[in-house]
């Protein structure tokens, strides 16, 4: 074995040589490293630079074409901007040019038109000469003067005229000697109907069947207390005389002596006849009637088919049931009117529901009293007009010479001739 102290020196200078080796090796690998990161980098800036270069040159180009094509939208709306002064200059021009014409036109007619306000003047001058001449010809003719002969011609005209009138007068005359007589019986019927009269006693009376004789001195009661009592709540005059078991009812007012009839029925039936169960009876059958009226004008609505008639219209339509005008009802008259309006309507082409509720309203002043002024035509008139109803129905019908005409807008249908044959009897309605 050698020297321990040379074997450590030795190992100490081998380590110390490999250290030395190490860190020569390690900057040479550093060294190299830098060598190729200072290369890597130089083509990284060359890179760069080259893109840099290759993005400004298309930064460049799509400046060039954009410029471009502003350049070419510019020149181009200039040019459309062009076209269209152009054609405006042209349209000026060419207006400029057809005024210019009429112009000219203008200058030409109104020398024309001079001219012929000159040569009329020249006219009327001549044709006033020759009137004077032949005015002074006719004066030598006749020997008269222009005042002679216009009082002759005058005299002549009028004696005409008044014969023509006498002739129309006497035609008019006789016509109204022929129509006279129906049309006064209408007028008085029609005021009865409405105002009562001992004269119409037959048609303003009903009789109550009683049980027995003994019925009739309950219903006057003592002192007569009962009697007044139902005259005075119902309206009406009670009949108590001979005649075996019946009473009759006397008003012309219908629907006072259906609700008298009702309530002495109840009151025979029931046997109980006071003042307070008379007015308790009387009351009923009021309530009774007035629910009849509203049914008879539901069902008469319903059976023509007419719609949104204000309610108060169809109880007046109701109380036509206690009605008659020439011994036929006159709610069943109206329904029938109608019917056959629609008819009337359908055949010619127009409103048909029109005609059917004018029909069915026709005669609706009828269902008022005597208390009321002015006809029952005026009365209808101002019945639609204050319950709103269509206004296209203006009068409902007019009167001509007393005849009524049912108007559908600018149609007249004469229902009185075309109603008459279906009617069985003749009247004005």
């Amino acid at each position: 074995m050698g020297d321990p102290v040379i074997v450590l020196l030795i190992c100490i200078a081998v380590a110390v040589a490999f250290f030395f080796a190490g860190i020569i090796f390690r900057k040479k690998i550093a060294e190299k490293a830098v060598g190729s990161a200072e290369s890597e980098a130089k083509q990284i800036i060359e890179n760069a630079k080259k893109a840099a270069e290759s993005a400004k040159k298309e930064t460049l180009v799509e400046a060039k074409e954009e410029v471009l094509r502003i350049k070419n939208e510019t020149e181009r709306e200039l040019k459309e901007r062009r076209n269209d002064l152009q054609r405006l200059e042209r349209r000026t021009i060419q207006k400029e040019e057809n005024l210019d014409k009429k112009l000219d036109n203008l200058e030409k007619k109104e020398e024309l038109l001079n001219k012929k306000i000159k040569d009329n003047a020249d006219l009327r001058e001549e044709i006033e000469k020759l009137k004077d001449e032949q005015t002074e010809l006719l004066q030598k003719i006749s020997e008269m003067t222009v005042e002679e002969a216009k009082a002759l011609l005058l005299g002549r005209v009028e004696s005409e005229a008044r014969h023509e009138m006498a002739i129309k007068l006497a035609e008019i005359e006789q016509e109204c000697k022929e129509t006279a007589d129906e049309k006064a019986k209408n007028i008085i019927s029609l005021s009865i109907q409405r105002c009562a009269a001992d004269s119409v006693a037959e048609a303003t009376v009903s009789v109550v069947d009683l049980p027995n004789d003994e019925m009739k001195g309950r219903i006057i009661g003592r002192e007569g207390r009962n009697i007044r009592a139902i005259e005075t709540l119902t309206g009406v005059d009670l009949i108590i005389d001979d005649t075996p078991e019946a009473i009759t009812i006397s008003t012309f007012d219908p629907i006072r002596r259906e609700v008298a009839r009702l309530a002495l029925e109840k009151l025979i039936s029931d046997g109980r006849i006071h003042p307070s169960r008379i007015e308790e009876m009387v009351e009923k059958s009021r309530k009774e009637v007035e629910a009849i009226i509203k049914k008879e004008g539901d069902q008469a609505t319903f059976e023509t088919g007419i719609h949104g008639i204000n309610p108060e219209l169809i109880k007046l339509l109701g109380r036509l049931k206690f009605r008659t005008s020439y011994g036929q009802n006159v709610l069943k008259h109206s329904v029938e009117v109608s019917f056959i309006a629609g008819m009337i309507a359908a055949e010619l082409g127009i409103d048909s529901t029109l005609a059917k509720r004018a029909g069915l309203l026709h005669d609706i002043g009828k269902a008022m009293t005597h208390e009321v002024d002015g006809s029952h035509v005026a009365i209808g008139v101002d019945l639609a007009k204050k319950y709103k109803e269509n206004p296209t129905l203006p009068n409902l019908r007019d009167l001509n010479n007393e005849v009524r005409i049912l108007k559908l807008y600018e149609l007249e249908i004469d229902l009185d001739n075309l109603l008459k044959p279906t009617m069985g009897y003749n009247k004005t309605f």
